[in-house]
C-alpha cells in the first residue's frame, strides 16, 4: 500500500474533522500513527476519506466518511 504521510493539522483538514477525531480514530484503530511525541506523529491520508470543498473556495462542504473500525474493535 502506497504511503503519503502528513502531521496532524494536515491530515485533518483533508478528512475535514478536528484534530482530535484524527487522534482518536488513531487509538482505536482505524488508522495508524507512524512516530511518537508531540509534533513527530504522522497519519497516511491513503487511509482517510477526503472530504467534499468548494472548488474555488476551499470551503468545507461534507467531511470524509470514518474509516471502517477494525474487527472487534468498539468506538471511543
Amino acid at each position: 500500500m502506497a504511503s503519503a504521510l502528513v502531521n496532524e493539522e494536515a491530515a485533518a483538514y483533508y478528512a475535514g474533522r478536528p484534530g482530535v477525531t484524527i487522534r482518536r480514530w488513531a487509538h482505536e484503530g482505524r488508522i495508524r500513527r507512524y512516530g511518537s511525541g508531540r509534533g513527530n506523529v504522522r497519519y497516511n491520508v491513503f487511509e482517510l476519506n477526503k472530504a467534499e470543498r468548494d472548488e474555488w473556495t476551499r470551503e468545507l462542504i461534507s467531511p470524509g466518511q470514518p474509516p471502517p473500525l477494525p474487527a472487534g474493535a468498539r468506538a471511543a
